[in-house]
Order: C-alpha cells, then sequence, then structure tokens
C-alpha cells in the first residue's frame, strides 16, 4: 500500500478574517463618529468667500454658539449661559491669552434670530472683545 502524500504547504495569506475585522471597525466608526459633534448642534450659514480661521479649531480656542431656539453655549466647556452673563465669563477666559489667541470664534445656526445674535454680538464687545470671527461653511452649491 502507497503512502499518501501529504498536500504541498499553502504560501498564501488567507485574508478573510482580516477583511471581517475592518468591516466590524468600520461600521464601528460610523456609527460613533456623528456622535463625537464637538459643540452644540448647530447648522453653520453658508458663505461663498469664506476665509479659513484655522485657529477656530483648536482645543483651547473660546467658541459662542448660539442655537436655533437661542440657547447660548460658552466653549471650551460646553456651558450654557445667558447672553448677559457673557461678558465676564468671556473676559475670564481671555484673561491670560495675547495675539490671535485673544479672538472669540461665533458659530450662530443659519436660523437663529438676529436679534439674538446681536445681543451676543453686543455682549461680546462690552467684554473686551475687539477680534471677533464667524464662522461659516462654504457653499459649494454656487447657487447666488
Amino acid at each position: 500500500m502507497k503512502l499518501k502524500k501529504a498536500p504541498p504547504p499553502v504560501s498564501d495569506i488567507n485574508v478573510t478574517p482580516m477583511v471581517d475585522v475592518m468591516l466590524v471597525v468600520l461600521i464601528i466608526f460610523m456609527v460613533i463618529t456623528p456622535m463625537l459633534n464637538k459643540g452644540a448642534n448647530i447648522e453653520l450659514p453658508k458663505a461663498r468667500n469664506p476665509i479659513a480661521l484655522p485657529d477656530a479649531d483648536k482645543e483651547d480656542a473660546v467658541k459662542v454658539s448660539v442655537t436655533r431656539d437661542g440657547q447660548v453655549f460658552l466653549s471650551p466647556g460646553l456651558e450654557r449661559v445667558n447672553a448677559e452673563d457673557l461678558a465676564p465669563k468671556v473676559r475670564d477666559l481671555l484673561q491670560n491669552k495675547i495675539g490671535p489667541e485673544r479672538t472669540v470664534y461665533l458659530r450662530a445656526d443659519g436660523r437663529a434670530k438676529y436679534e439674538k445674535v446681536e445681543d451676543v454680538v453686543d455682549n461680546l464687545r462690552s467684554g473686551g472683545v475687539d477680534d471677533l470671527g464667524l464662522l461659516t461653511e462654504q457653499d459649494l452649491t454656487g447657487k447666488k
């Protein structure tokens, strides 16, 4: 009786388990990423020629957000504040900052009432803010 020969060793890499793991990781990231929204839920107004403000993405940047229903939030910390209490709190945050770090960035929802946004700007100015950056999104539709 003849002994059966063992099949030759396979030198190919089996990528099926790796693909399975990567698909699971991809699904997890797709589910979790929308939950990582920094700040209040705001739909920024669109602008055709926005100016880049890279300092607005810094973690310690002072940002004031106005939501659609008129609520005001102050970051860092995402603290809900009244528009009237904004001046002293912003003054405290800007106390030790110099140069472009003294800029306060305003994120206002495109559908927020103008009166509320104006109140926030007035209170920021009374709090000693000289540099105010208005954050928008770029309008990619090209409509006029």
